[in-house]
């Protein structure tokens, strides 16, 4: 089953879709949230205060465009280029092991134009 959401962050608003895990599937049933966008490098979360988890496929790296969800800040997260965890090739990398729970539609750059502080909704997409 497509599970389409869209993410709106100022005036980014992008579309994304969620694979078939535990933590997509609770985030799913969550949805609609709002957060306050915190930036990490080029990676942006906020909590959402679902306590999950971690998936037995759960690790660290991440592709650019990647969602996750990081289990100490109860946060969802959206990667869209590297992070101080990185290390010299560039390669994201959240802040320690989280779940990966989809893939933003399009071109994840666009994200670099929202500043911590800005509000981000997440829903489900119509």
């Amino acid at each position: 089953m497509a599970r389409t959401i869209s993410i709106e962050a100022g005036d980014v608003v992008m579309q994304a879709e969620l694979v078939d895990s535990a933590a997509a599937e609770a985030i799913w049933e969550a949805l609609p949230f709002t957060g306050q966008a915190n930036r990490w490098g080029e990676e942006i979360y906020f909590s959402i205060g679902l306590n999950l988890e971690l998936d037995s496929n759960a690790t660290d790296t991440m592709g650019v465009g990647s969602l996750a969800y990081w289990p100490p800040g109860k946060a969802f997260c959206i990667v869209f280029g590297p992070t101080p965890a990185s290390g010299s090739d560039g390669v994201p990398k959240l802040a320690s092991t989280g779940n990966y729970i989809g893939k933003v539609h399009g071109e994840a750059s666009r994200f670099t134009a929202v500043r911590s502080g800005t509000a981000v909704t997440v829903r489900r997409a119509e």
